[in-house]
């Protein structure tokens, strides 16, 4: 079974990078557009603890109400932050990636190479120009 899912947003470059890293091991994922479909409460509690980072390191700030909101402040609770996450999508960082090896979020991109069930099936090039996987299969970085 090689299931996964990624929590993606195509006007992330990261989030590109990742998502075509995961099809570069020939594994088509399912794509979820978190924008568009937001997790529910349990869904995203679950994928923040299963990733092994607190809320706070999950939310995003860049591009984001974040500054807006306050969420710097210490007094919001966990549970307050993942309600701003819920009204606002936007806040989730991304792109959160589940497989059966685990759930990262992808931070940057070649992270996803940890939790894939398959290897890279060619070179990979980020959008940047940055070489993840080389000509011989190898991960660079």
């Amino acid at each position: 079974m090689n299931q996964v899912t990624i929590y993606h947003n195509p006007a992330c470059g990261t989030s590109r990078n990742t998502l075509a890293m995961i099809r570069n091991a020939g594994i088509e994922p399912q794509v979820i557009l978190y924008l568009e479909t937001p997790p529910s409460r349990d869904e995203l509690v679950a994928l923040i603890a299963a990733s092994g980072l607190s809320v706070r390191e999950a939310l995003r700030k860049q591009g984001t109400p974040y500054d807006e909101l306050g969420l710097d402040d210490p007094k919001w609770t966990d549970a307050q932050l993942i309600d701003f996450m819920l009204q606002h999508p936007i806040l989730i960082n991304r792109p959160f990636v589940v497989t059966e090896r685990g759930t990262r979020l992808c931070r940057p991109s070649e992270v996803v190479l940890d939790i894939l069930p398959l290897q890279q099936q060619a070179p990979f090039v980020k959008e940047d120009g940055e070489v993840v996987i080389d000509a011989q299969g190898q991960r660079v970085k």
